[in-house]
Order: C-alpha cells, then structure tokens, then sequence
C-alpha cells in the first residue's frame, strides 16, 4: 500500500504590517525554516504553506505598498530558496506568494517545486473575491492558468486557492484531470467561513475521491483587525474523514499518512465518474 507523507504548516505573522514587504518575507521565510526541517524528519513527502506565505492578509487595505510584495516565479528568491530545501530533503513543496508577470499585473499564485528542486508550475487563484474588508481585486488579476495538474515524485497533485474552494468546480477539473490530492492554502477568519472550513472541503473530497489538505494562517493582524485567523488546518481523505486537524492559535505542522489506494477504493465503491452526466450540464455554462 503506497503511503504519501502530507504535511501543513500554519503561521501567524511574524513582524509588523508597519514594515516593508521585503522586511516582512525574510522573517517569515526564516520562521518557516525550522518547520521545513522538521517536515523532513518526520519523512514529509508533500509540504504545503498558507496562502501568501510571506506576507501578512493585506487584503484589508487597498495600500499600494504591498504591491512591493510581489516576486517572479520561479527567478524569484522565495522560489529559488525553496527550490533548495525541496531538492535537500527529497520533498514536494507547494509555495504560495504573490506573483508579478509583468508591472501592474500580479497573481495571487502558488508555485509547485518537485522532490528533485524542479520547478513544475504554477496555479493562480481563479476566483477573486471583492467584499467589504477583502479587497482582493485590487491586488490580484483572476487566474488564466486553467486546472494544472502536477505529476510530481509522490502523487498527481492538484491546487486550490482560499475563495476557490467555495466553486465545486475546481475541485472536479482538477479530479478529472487526475488529482489524487488537492491542497488549499488560506487565510479565512472566524464566523460564517469557520462553519464552511470543516464541511466544504471534506464533502469535496467525498465528491470528487481525492485527498484534500488545508491550510489556514492563525492570530490577528493589525492594524486590519478584521478578525482571528483560526488555524485549524487539516487533510481529510477520499471519504471525507479528517486524518489530521492543527490547533486554532499556535504555529505548528501537521503530518497526515494518506493511504493512495484510497482513491481507487473509493472511486470504485461511490461510482460518481461513472454515473455524471456532462452531456447535460450545458446550462451550468450560460448563466
């Protein structure tokens, strides 16, 4: 039975929303270090952070400083240095920044690092939500990178970006085209989406028979103060049972054994692929 080693690191921010965005990135990429390091001890073989790992939810502002944020993927230094630990420990690393392409026009993006240090790609968020407090449309250009999957050392490997896992959508593209485990890095506050965090992904899971992993920030950020990041990340398998879930409010890893046999199993118990209907689904494209 092939056993793939997920794991998720959660974190607060580390220094000061008062400071410059390279200022910030360099004490989170440090903060994220002895994690990485303590991934690979306990044999991690896929290793995902939060959602604009490097940066506070700056989301809350519409500031231009955090513009100065972005970096390119992969010539960036982020990518590059994670480019190094993924090859040092033998460790898929999905690493989500924010990207530029070009002046002015910027991704909200995880970029995907193969066990060997290869750089296999990228995702970019595809849904952009825009609502009082997350003014995201005035820092991220809705993704044009499709549903890639990545064939990685471990498993065929899919993402999912916060706001996208509230699209049923994504979640099937990616199963379609051959994801055994999607991940979801985030940054989601207490109320309403609390509830949502522990049901949409598991019941997706269920749907589509793949594995999901996901990832919230923890604490508050000021001067924002748009709520408490509630940690609380975890990896559910193809039945939709939670195989691991972090704290609510500390920095901290988690480790899930996820069992790849699972996915046939499943797929094969609950025949959802057999039984769709594509040829009638043309209206969900019209309106």
């Amino acid at each position: 039975m092939a056993i793939v080693k997920a794991g998720l690191i959660q974190m607060s921010l580390k220094g000061d929303t008062s400071d410059s965005p390279e200022k910030i990135r360099d004490a989170m990429v440090e903060a994220h270090i002895p994690y990485i390091e303590q991934a690979a001890a306990a044999g991690v073989n896929v290793l995902c952070f939060q959602e604009v790992f490097t940066q506070p939810y700056f989301c809350p502002s519409q500031d231009a400083k955090w513009y100065g944020a972005v970096e390119k993927i992969p010539d960036g230094p982020t990518v590059k240095l994670m480019q190094e630990y993924a090859k040092k420990h033998s460790m898929v690393i999905v690493v989500p920044i924010y990207e530029e392409q070009i002046t002015g026009v910027y991704y909200n993006t995880a970029a995907v690092i193969d066990a060997d240090g290869t750089y296999l790609g990228k995702y970019r968020k595809t849904h952009i939500p825009q609502v009082a407090g997350f003014y995201e449309k005035f820092f991220f250009k809705p993704g044009n990178s499709g549903w890639p999957l990545f064939q990685t050392a471990y498993c065929k490997l899919g993402v999912y970006i916060c706001y996208d896992r509230h699209f049923p959508e994504g979640w099937r593209a990616l199963a379609l085209a051959g994801a055994e485990y999607i991940v979801n890095p985030s940054a989601t506050v207490a109320g309403l989406s609390q509830y949502l965090w522990k049901l949409e992904q598991p019941a997706s899971a269920v749907a589509n028979g793949v594995f999901i992993g996901a990832v919230n920030r923890v604490g508050t950020e000021a001067p924002w103060n748009i709520g408490r990041f509630y940690g609380s990340s975890y990896v559910v398998d193809p039945r939709g049972e939670f195989l691991v879930e972090a704290s609510e409010d500390k920095d901290e890893l988690v480790v899930a054994d996820m069992e790849m046999d699972k996915v046939r199993e499943v797929r094969n118990l609950w025949q959802f692929y057999r039984d769709r209907r594509p040829e009638t689904y043309g209206p969900l494209t019209e309106i």
